[in-house]
């Protein structure tokens, strides 16, 4: 099988370099990145230098750039690894391959011209209203980890089952398992929602809340990111599932997260403008937090973790007092 993945991102390159160490594999891999300077650099470097500099890029991995219609024309399965804001733009130029597309980021497009952010199969309904058969992959996974071969569970979704059955047949391994799923929204909303109480987390421990706080944060945050995927059309079991309990567990502990690390630097006091900066890399949930809260409301879903992200990111209320306002709601029913 020929793959081609587009975006030599961390994500994207961790992906590519697990594919390509397969021995058994029998895939060609190649990963497409629009700079040509970092194309050049990584071909004759044998590393990502920003990404993922401590990893070696393995011989069988081929590294390309250039017109995006003349290389996917030759492929059998396009992996759309950019950030969610060129997500539109690249299937605008994929829409007439006919092999399957897959993207693997994660959120909302931010709202634009009075229309509401969208979610990814979403878009793609606007932009290839045709044969067009995608999917998603998706899941807690950490960029390094996976690029190391540590031990890691994604689930694929399509409504076409045929998708699935590729994405599987590309990446699934002794170190990388993937799942097959057909509720594309329910995998999509949790990769979008976690990010954003990925934040709050940060928050929560930014400002030493304990460790009940946090157990309290996540929870609450899994009904919140539950009630709007249901909204949307979801079934409910696909938010506890790898896309949704999985990668919030993930996205809202673990260090190598940029979205919780974007709430710990703002805990410190940093302005989201230092914060962001000092990243480096793209944080999904600062960018989809307002989208996730105007879509709740737009559906009548109350989400005030959300809602209190939002503030925060906006400066119109601190941390602490985003604290004490949701401590300050009014006794309800747990479900």
């Amino acid at each position: 099988m020929k793959i081609l993945i587009f975006g030599a991102g961390a994500w994207g390159t961790a992906l590519a370099v697990n594919a390509a160490k397969r021995a058994d594999g029998g895939h060609h891999i190649t990963l497409w990145t629009r700079d040509v300077a970092q194309a050049v650099q990584m071909q004759t470097g044998g590393v990502n230098a920003r990404y993922l500099p401590s990893i070696p890029l393995p011989a069988a991995l081929q590294i390309a750039h250039g017109d995006i219609t003349t290389h996917s024309q030759q492929a059998d399965l396009c992996i759309i690894a950019t950030p969610m804001s060129a997500l539109r733009s690249m299937l605008l130029q994929l829409n007439k391959v006919t092999c399957p597309v897959v993207w693997l980021c994660k959120g909302f497009e931010t709202a634009q011209d009075g229309q509401e952010g969208l979610l990814g199969h979403e878009i793609a309904a606007q932009v290839c209203p045709g044969d067009l058969r995608f999917g998603v992959l998706s899941g807690p996974s950490f960029a390094l980890e996976v690029a190391r071969g540590q031990p890691t569970a994604l689930v694929a979704a399509s409504q076409h089952a045929g998708v699935c059955e590729t994405i599987v047949s590309a990446f699934h391994s002794n170190t990388l398992r993937v799942y097959a799923n057909d509720d594309v929204i329910g995998v999509e909303v949790g990769g979008a929602v976690k990010n954003v109480l990925a934040i709050a987390t940060g928050l929560c421990d930014g400002l030493n809340l304990g460790l009940n706080a946090r157990a309290a944060l996540l929870t609450r945050g899994l009904a919140e990111m539950t009630r709007l995927g249901v909204a949307l059309g979801a079934r409910p079991e696909t938010l506890m599932g790898l896309s949704g309990l999985g990668d919030l567990i993930l996205t809202a502990t673990g260090d190598l997260s940029r979205n919780r690390q974007v709430g710990l630097l703002l805990a410190q006091g940093q302005s989201l403008a230092q914060a962001v900066a000092s990243l480096g890399h793209v944080a999904e949930g600062v960018y989809s937090a307002r989208t996730v809260s105007q879509r709740a409301r737009s559906l009548g879903v109350d989400m005030p973790i959300t809602q209190s992200v939002v503030d925060v990111l906006d400066g119109t209320i601190s941390a602490k007092n985003a604290v004490a306002q949701l401590m300050g709601r009014d006794a309800t029913q747990e479900a």
